[in-house]
């Protein structure tokens, strides 16, 4: 069985292992990592605006404001640009996804360049110098991230209905798994957040199922709304023992749990790809015989 921490100096690790039956998909499957969609030079975007309010300290009380207000500009910018990429991220990573409502990543540069305009005028306070700067920085920042999404995207034939439906349902879906994280987090267990992490990427399979068909929202309703809205509050209630008095056996039943909740949603994936293959093949067959009845004659090879 491979191990996703260390040693046998990793905490917990007999414990985790004990507590998952041998040939469950928790034992089989490894999880997925899933990297940071903000990255370092996002982080980076911080340390102007602090280099910004230290240099105005001694810049009298005209030359402070104007690099306080140019850091809080930055400031914005950079908090905008982390939810901006976080967002794109979210949207990259389904097939069926509207645009986010709000253009973060623009009006990050936005704010940027607005931040640096304040900051040239400390210097040079003429409309065209701020004008220069602010452009130059707005537009070098969209140059280093780039745009918003700014198109919805689906599956193809798929009426704007259908794909709202599926985008809101997956979007609910994607909230409680991020509680679920909050809420596995505060247990401070690699193992759990592990575990939690390796259920997420099964449920994701299920989501992107109904991404490529929305037909079969239907069918996988109850276990993108029910399903984990009680496995988000069981993982809420299970934090909240675990952080207060670390009971074991509390944490056998909550694994036990992800591994019935794991198997349940495997179950319905392969459900939904063989009804959709079915779906396929006669249609096909369907196409063959009015294909025949016209005088076209197939090869089935």
């Amino acid at each position: 069985m491979a191990q996703r921490y260390g040693g046998k100096y990793s905490p917990d690790t007999k414990t985790t292992e004990a507590s998952q039956p041998k040939g469950t998909p928790a034992a089989r499957r490894p999880a997925r990592v899933q990297v940071d969609p903000v990255g370092l030079r996002a982080n980076l975007m911080f340390v102007p605006p602090a280099l910004l309010t230290l240099l105005s300290l001694t810049d009298g009380a005209t030359g402070l404001a104007l690099g306080l207000v140019g850091a809080l500009s930055w400031t914005g910018a950079a908090l905008l640009l982390r939810e901006g990429l976080k967002a794109e991220a979210a949207y990259q990573a389904r097939k069926v996804a509207r645009r986010p409502a709000l253009p973060r990543k623009i009006l990050a540069a936005v704010l940027s360049g607005g931040g640096a305009a304040l900051a040239a005028a400390k210097g040079d306070p003429s409309i065209v110098t701020m004008a220069l700067y602010g452009l130059a920085a707005a537009g070098l920042h969209l140059a280093a991230f780039g745009l918003d999404p700014l198109q919805d995207k689906g599956a193809e034939g798929v009426d704007e209905f259908q794909r709202s439906r599926v985008a809101r349902a997956v979007d609910e879906a994607e909230a409680n798994l991020s509680a679920m994280t909050q809420a596995v987090q505060r247990t401070r267990d690699r193992q759990l957040e592990a575990r939690v992490e390796q259920f997420q990427a099964i449920a994701r399979e299920l989501f992107r199922t109904v991404e490529e068909d929305p037909r079969d929202l239907t069918a996988a309703r109850k276990y993108l709304t029910v399903y984990l809205r009680g496995a988000k509050d069981a993982t809420v209630k299970f934090a909240d023992i675990y952080d207060r008095s670390g009971d074991q056996q509390a944490r056998i039943d909550y694994l036990a749990l992800l591994d019935d909740l794991e198997q349940n949603f495997a179950a319905r994936t392969r459900k939904l790809l063989v009804e959709d293959r079915t779906d396929l093949t006669v249609e096909i067959d369907v196409l063959r015989d009015r294909l025949q009845r016209e005088g076209v004659h197939l090869d089935r090879n």
